[in-house]
C-alpha cells in the first residue's frame, strides 16, 4: 500500500496504538483479523491522502542518454523503496511464502501506485491475500458490487498501462551461478564477462536520480564513463529484496585508500539473463535495514 518499509512500519505501530485504545469497544460483531484489518487499512488510507503516491525513475519519463548532464533529483517526488523479504515472507509454507514475494516486487509494488487508493487496498486484499469481496466489502464499507468493479477497474490499469508484472522467475541452480557471474564481472568491471550475464534490453535506475536507461549499451556507456568511480568496488550479498536478489555496493573512496557505502542493488532476473538494475543509493537508510555495515572491512 505505501510503498515504503519504513511508513509501514509506522503503519504498524499507528494500527496497534488504534487498536489497543478501541478494544475496550470491540463487540465481536466481525472476527478480530477484519477488525484490525480495518484499522490497518484506514491508517494507510490516512497516509496516502496527504502524500502523493510514490514512484519509479521509468515513471517520469522515458529513458535518456547516458551522460552525467541528465541526473538530476526531483525533491518533489517520493520514490518507492526497497523491503527485505525477510520482513515480509514470514510464513513457513514455501507456496505463502512464495505469493508473499510476488505481492512485494519493485514492479508490482509500482503499478499498484497507479491505482486510487481504496482500489489498491481491494486489490492487495483479494488479489494478495485471498479475501473474499464480501470480507473486503465490510472491512473498506463497500457494496460488493462497488468492490468487484473496484477489482476490474484496477486490473483493467494495471493491463492496458502494461503494467501488468508476471511471476519472478525460480532462483535455480542456473540463476544462482548466473548472479555468481554476475558479482565477479562487476568486481572485476570486465564488459566481456558482463555481457554474457546482462541481457541487450537490460534497464537499469539510481534513485534518488530520475534517470534511467534502457539498453545494456547505455548501460555500460554509463559503467565505464560518469560512472567509473564503480570500477574496484566490492558487492556483499544482502538476501533478498523485493522478491529479487540484493547486495550491497562499496565502491573506492575518492582518495583510493578504502571503500565506502555506495548503493544497494536490486538485481531482476529473467531465464535469459539479468533483466533489470536499480541502484538505491540512500546507503545510511538502507544498509542497516539489510543488515550492511556502513564501513567496509576485508
Amino acid at each position: 500500500m505505501l510503498a515504503s518499509p519504513f511508513e509501514a512500519e509506522d503503519a504498524v505501530q499507528e494500527t496497534m496504538l488504534r487498536a489497543w485504545k478501541a478494544y475496550e469497544k470491540f463487540e465481536g460483531r466481525a472476527a478480530i483479523r477484519t477488525w484490525l484489518h480495518r484499522i490497518a487499512t484506514n491508517v494507510c488510507l490516512d497516509m496516502l491522502r496527504a502524500k502523493q503516491h510514490r514512484a519509479r525513475p521509468m515513471d517520469m519519463g522515458p529513458a535518456r542518454e547516458p551522460i552525467e548532464a541528465n541526473l538530476r533529483t526531483l525533491p518533489e517526488v517520493t520514490w518507492i523503496e526497497p523491503i527485505p523479504d525477510n520482513l515480509v515472507a514470514t510464513d513457513p509454507d514455501p507456496e505463502q511464502s512464495a505469493v508473499a514475494k510476488e505481492s512485494v516486487r519493485l514492479a508490482f509494488v509500482a503499478a499498484l501506485q497507479h491505482l486510487p487508493a481504496k482500489q489498491r487496498a481491494a486489490l492487495i486484499l483479494c488479489e494478495v491475500m485471498s479475501w473474499k469481496a464480501s470480507e473486503v466489502a465490510e472491512l473498506l464499507e463497500m457494496t460488493v458490487a462497488s468492490v468487484n468493479s473496484a477489482l476490474q477497474r484496477g486490473r483493467a490499469t494495471l493491463k492496458t498501462g502494461g503494467l501488468d508484472v508476471g511471476p519472478a522467475p525460480v532462483l535455480d541452480d542456473a540463476k544462482r551461478d548466473m548472479l555468481k557471474r554476475y558479482v565477479e564481472a562487476f568486481e572485476r568491471y570486465d564488459v566481456s564477462l558482463l555481457t554474457t550475464v546482462i541481457r541487450e534490453d537490460a534497464r537499469q535506475s539510481m534513485p534518488p536520480f530520475d534517470l534511467w536507461l534502457q539498453g545494456r549499451e547505455d548501460m555500460f556507456t554509463w559503467w565505464f564513463g560518469p560512472g567509473g568511480g564503480c570500477r574496484g568496488s566490492r558487492v556483499i550479498p544482502a538476501g533478498t529484496a523485493n522478491g529479487s536478489p540484493a547486495f550491497g555496493q562499496y565502491k573506492p573512496t575518492a582518495d583510493g585508500k578504502g571503500l565506502e557505502p555506495w548503493s544497494l542493488q536490486v538485481v531482476e532476473l529473467t531465464p535469459s539473463g539479468i533483466g533489470e538494475i536499480t541502484f538505491f543509493l540512500d546507503t545510511k537508510k538502507l544498509f542497516p535495514l539489510f543488515g550492511l555495515p556502513l564501513e567496509f572491512s576485508s
